[in-house]
């Protein structure tokens, strides 16, 4: 059973930087080397649908939200089977609910498009004050 797990939301002045995690389990990147396993985090904020903003998958390739660009970066570590999101130059509009989430699909497309993940983590908050 696939599992997303996320960590590492918080409060934070406009300026500051966070760094969030998510714990896979069900599945592994190693063992999954030769399909593309496309991971990504998306955003919701109250009111507005959901957005993508950086997505990766095991070639490396990444893709990240023109808002984004440039003070959000996205990474694994295999051995650890986590994704993490570093985040920095935080703005109060990044506020937002961010999830975790994996398209195990072997020709996953590399897209923002959160229809294509088909496993979600729970989510976890990040609020930006000015």
């Amino acid at each position: 059973q696939v599992q997303l797990v996320e960590s590492g939301g918080g409060s934070v002045q406009a300026g500051g930087s966070l760094r969030l995690s998510c714990a896979a389990s069900g599945f592994t990147y190693s063992r999954y080397t030769h399909r593309r396993n496309c991971m990504g985090w998306f955003r919701q904020a109250p009111g507005k649908e959901r957005e993508g903003v950086a997505t990766a998958v095991s070639d490396g390739s990444a893709l990240y939200a023109d808002s984004v660009k440039g003070r959000f970066t996205i990474s694994k570590d295999n051995a650890k089977n986590t994704l993490y999101l570093q985040m920095n130059e935080l703005k109060p509009e990044d506020t937002a609910m961010y999830y975790c989430a994996a398209d195990l699909r072997a020709t996953c497309p590399l897209t923002l498009a959160y229809t294509e993940f088909a496993f979600w983590g729970q989510g976890t908050q990040v609020t930006v004050s000015s």
